[in-house]
């Protein structure tokens, strides 16, 4: 007879090992063990990341850079210290002789003045009038739209075309000595492009005509950013306009007219087009500039060593202006840049 096979009791197994109620319940509710994760390319760290997409972004920029700008400056240094027609090889060694005959040069010295008299009657005239006109416009009042669009169209207009354009206005017998002639004022017209006593003034006009549309603009937009809150305020004190005007927009208006006054020193050191279609530099090299001086002695007699000399010296003079008006005018906007230290009480 078969002995009768009896099942363990509870909480026993088949060999005999007695398993606590804990331990089943921990089997039981204990999940199956997860697969390792399959290996691949650590992401980049946060920092690392944005290094590279900075990189990405600029590089393009300082490649155009080096290419458009570093190298034809190093090349004019190169070029300026010799003697070279723009054709042979580069064998006629001077050293800082053309820079030595440039500073010495009286029409390459007055020209530098009259650089430094356009960017001062500049500032003193299209300040003042682009000023004026942008809080004109800023009013409430009828054809502003037009007004602005007016005063917008000569800056939008090329140089070569404004150029031609006032050329022919100006000439003797013209339509501007036709104009001084009907309104009765045609004992006061003048050779406006012949006479070097009044050629600078004339040109000084075209180019004011030319370019004081961008300082209005420039201000509108500048004005758009006066919160409205402070003119009522002033206006609940009592104060005139002209307090108002003093008080908060010329000093809200500051960075845009500072910037301006930054983008107009750089276009009258670099004067080149208009001088050149009006008067070429003359008469007797009265309206003569640094760009129309480097042209002359470059294209037109063949000294492109001495040219590039002189292209240096503008670079230097236009970069010398730029880095103190940085530093002087420009740092006070900059909210990132240190500002000098405060005496201890």
């Amino acid at each position: 007879m078969v002995d009768d096979v009896t099942a363990p009791p509870a909480g026993t197994r088949a060999d005999g090992d007695t398993v606590d109620a804990a331990s089943r319940v921990q089997t039981r509710g204990a999940a199956p063990a997860a697969a390792p994760a399959p290996r691949g390319r650590r992401p980049l760290r946060p920092a690392v990341r944005k290094r590279l997409e900075i990189a990405f972004f600029v590089l393009p920029a300082l490649a155009l850079f080096a290419v458009f700008i570093v190298t034809p400056v190093v090349q004019a240094v190169r070029y300026s210290v010799f003697r070279w027609n723009g054709l042979g090889p580069l064998d006629d060694f001077v050293g800082l002789a053309n820079y030595a005959n440039a500073l010495r040069d009286t029409i390459f010295t007055d020209a530098v003045m009259n650089n430094f008299i356009i960017i001062a009657l500049s500032i003193l005239i299209q300040l003042p009038l682009g000023l004026g006109i942008a809080l004109l416009l800023n009013r409430e009042i009828w054809g502003r739209t037009v007004l602005r669009v007016v005063i917008f169209v000569p800056y939008v207009l090329a140089e070569v075309v404004a150029g031609v354009i006032w050329f022919m206005l100006l000439q003797p017998r013209g339509v501007m000595d036709a104009l001084f002639d009907t309104v009765g004022l045609g004992e006061y017209t003048q050779l406006w492009l012949g006479d070097p006593k009044v050629a600078l003034g004339t040109v000084m006009f075209v180019l004011t005509w030319k370019y004081v549309g961008l300082a209005i603009i420039l201000f509108l937009a500048g004005l758009q950013g006066v919160p409205a809150d402070l003119y009522e305020a002033a206006q609940l004190d009592g104060a005139s306009w002209w307090q108002v005007q003093r008080r908060i927009t010329i000093p809200l208006l500051g960075p845009t007219i500072r910037t301006w006054g930054f983008l107009s020193m750089i276009g009258s050191l670099q004067l080149f087009d208009m001088v050149w279609i009006l008067t070429g530099g003359g008469p007797a090299n009265s309206t003569m500039t640094m760009a129309v001086y480097l042209i002359n002695q470059g294209t037109e007699r063949s000294l492109y060593g001495y040219a590039s000399a002189v292209a240096v010296i503008l670079f230097v003079i236009s970069l010398v202006l730029a880095a103190f008006y940085q530093h002087f005018i420009l740092r006070r906007d900059n909210p990132d840049a240190p500002q000098p230290r405060k005496a201890r009480r």
